[in-house]
């Protein structure tokens, strides 16, 4: 995935006060996910299953 060619969204869950803050972007095979506070900084991109393998982890309760 080309990061810099996609749209970045930040996450419904990041704080308000601006120290918590993710952003995701999709293609049609990754998901990449970075620090909205350092957009040139490091990033992670997953397979989407994983992804979703994750979210369903994290709605689970699975991760804190």
């Amino acid at each position: 995935m080309d990061q810099e060619d996609v749209r970045w969204v930040k996450s419904s869950y990041s704080g308000g006060s601006g120290t918590e803050c993710v952003e995701v972007a999709a293609s049609a095979i990754d998901i990449a996910v970075r620090d909205s506070k350092d957009p040139h900084g490091p990033r992670i991109a997953l397979r989407s299953p994983t992804w979703g393998d994750f979210v369903t982890a994290l709605r689970q309760g699975r991760l804190r």
